[in-house]
């Protein structure tokens, strides 16, 4: 068990503090081409129970153990968001003073700060994480090998469709919802190799919410 940081943005980290989100798909890099001992082109595969190694589902050969999941099965995640750091008087007559807190842009309404910029996600330090999780299940696949159901797991859907813009209103199904998410956070550059036509290796990565651990 290992403990890791994983980035999320505001509208994902929206899902799971609404409990709609407990799955992710993560890029497979570099991504599984064909086997290099009987050339077999890859829509199959045999993937080890301890997410460390995937095999050709024709020959059984080792394809390249160092593509490993960058999270494992019990490891401990820490997410790291858009936020800041604001300070706010607290306590009265002598006893009044400063203390720092941490604003989230995806709880707006928690931000009591509006004047302090926000802050990329990747540069949030691990004490200002709010969001714990536990990696349940690791295992590989095509992203359009996604059911309606994991598109749901993914975050894809909206609670009795409040707060939902007309726009979205249009995909008929969370996989439709999905594929539109999934394009929005890939580069425009990398689109021909890692959108949803390209049809990529992802990790998809199952977890649950958890407490922060002690030790920590």
């Amino acid at each position: 068990m290992a403990t890791k940081p994983i980035l999320f943005n505001t509208q994902m980290v929206r899902a799971i503090l609404d409990g709609r989100k407990s799955c992710t798909r993560r890029i497979v890099k570099p991504q599984w081409e064909e086997c290099p001992n009987c050339k077999y082109v890859h829509n199959e595969y045999i993937y080890d129970n301890l997410a460390e190694n995937v095999y050709c589902a024709r020959c059984g050969y080792p394809l390249e153990p160092e593509r490993r999941s960058p999270y494992q099965p019990e490891d401990i995640l820490y997410v790291r968001e858009t936020w800041h750091r604001y300070t706010k008087r607290v306590g009265k007559g002598e006893g009044c003073h400063l203390e720092e807190h941490y604003g989230y842009k995806a709880s707006i309404a928690n931000s009591e700060d509006a004047e302090e910029p926000w802050k990329p996600s990747i540069h949030m330090p691990k004490k200002a994480a709010r969001i714990w999780l536990k990696v349940t299940n690791v295992s590989v696949d095509r992203l359009q090998n996604i059911t309606e159901d994991g598109a749901k797991a993914e975050g894809a859907n909206w609670k009795n469709g409040k707060n939902v813009g007309w726009e979205e209103k249009m995909w008929r199904t969370a996989i439709e919802r999905f594929a539109k998410i999934w394009d929005s956070t890939i580069k425009k550059s990398d689109l021909d190799r890692y959108g949803w036509n390209a049809n990529p290796w992802v990790w998809v990565i199952e977890f649950e919410r958890c407490e922060k651990p002690k030790e920590v």
